[in-house]
């Protein structure tokens, strides 16, 4: 059974909260009791597997007919999480409109790799869908699940529904106001400023790099295994900065003990208003996101991956789910399968190139 909206609604802003952008952490945040869903999840999209009438498309789907049986959604994380919430909204939205059960079946493990790999190895029939984080390129880039698939070459872009950036934010006593100020510092102290992040090879570790990259700076960077370890540490003063979540630094920022001089994504955050962002700021072409949408196996009937594209538009319009992604500080995305997959591999392009300037190596 998949929750009611409003429910879902609550347990997105309890998590996202909490969630980590890490890829290597993310994965562990489950609520006490809700591998329950995963597993009855599982169980019936297995049985949704079954063939199909002879003559129709790989696996029994037509483009025409589908669907006419159940569909499901492969989450490769823990349930409860941020993006496992937003699975299934989406499975809710496409159960109603396509008159067909829609199961979210979790498989989390192997830094996505359980579930990405089951999703890449089953039938294009329209039957299968994953659910996909800016993770999963940076994944991609480290070369981490490789041997098990290939994001690109296995799987196709179906479309996005949110995005999320982060903060920079400093300790009081950095004498910087601004973030020109800062990067003026940090030329004049090179090694001598360190940032914490949520683990080496996270996506706030990789913001990280590719800012001291684009900036021509150097500051140490002090990976945590946890981000709020990070953040007291930086509210102590034991290190000067930190990429954040907006969730996580925001009410820091608010009461005046941390210091926000950008945060990574496009546009402006409504969480910070008065923050500008790092590209307007002072280093043109800054982009750090992280964006949540679905991929296919490779092969699906694009008839079918253009109807799910359409409903997740639909579904990303609707006032109720707008209002959650920004109590969430997310951002709604909608983008069409081509330009979601040019998103996709400019993403692995720019973090390979990072992770090869910087030589990181996954932990």
């Amino acid at each position: 059974m998949i929750p009611n909206r409003r429910s879902l609604i609550r347990t997105a802003c309890v998590w996202l909260a909490a969630a980590a952008v890490s890829p290597w952490a993310v994965q562990a945040q489950s609520p006490a009791g809700s591998g329950s869903a995963g597993t009855t999840a599982g169980a019936a999209a297995t049985g949704a597997g079954s063939a199909g009438p002879a003559g129709a498309a790989p696996g029994g789907a037509s483009a025409g007919a589908w669907p006419t049986r159940p569909v499901r959604i492969i989450a490769p994380f823990a349930a409860g999480g941020t993006a496992d919430v937003y699975a299934r909204l989406l499975a809710q939205h496409l159960q109603t409109a396509l008159a067909q059960p829609v199961v979210v079946d979790n498989r989390p493990g192997g830094n996505f790799g359980i579930g990405t790999e089951a999703a890449a190895r089953s039938a294009p029939d329209g039957y299968t869908f994953v659910m996909i984080t800016s993770s999963h390129s940076l994944i991609e880039a480290f070369g981490a699940n490789r041997q098990k698939y290939q994001l690109m070459r296995d799987l196709v872009p179906v479309g996005t529904l949110t995005s999320a950036q982060s903060v920079l934010v400093v300790h009081p006593s950095v004498p910087a106001q601004t973030l020109g100020e800062f990067i003026t510092l940090l030329r004049a102290r090179p090694d001598q400023l360190s940032y914490g992040s949520t683990g080496t090879g996270g996506m706030l570790h990789v913001a990280g790099e590719l800012f001291k990259s684009m900036t021509r700076t150097r500051m140490v960077h002090v990976p945590y295994k946890v981000g709020s370890t990070a953040r007291v540490d930086l509210l102590e003063g034991r290190v000067q900065a930190m990429f954040d979540t907006l969730g996580g630094a925001a009410p820091f920022v608010r009461s005046g003990k941390l210091r926000a001089l950008g945060v990574t994504g496009q546009q402006r955050s409504p969480a910070l208003p008065d923050v500008p962002t790092i590209a307007d700021a002072g280093v043109p072409g800054y982009d750090v996101q992280v964006v949540i949408g679905i991929m296919a196996p490779a092969g699906t009937p694009p008839a079918i991956i253009d109807r799910v594209n359409r409903e997740m538009a639909a579904m990303v319009a609707l006032p109720d789910v707008r209002e959650t992604f920004t109590k969430t500080d997310g951002d709604p995305l909608v983008m069409s399968p081509a330009d979601y997959g040019k998103l996709l591999h400019a993403e692995i392009a720019k973090w390979t190139s990072v992770i090869e300037t910087a030589q990181i190596k996954m932990e």
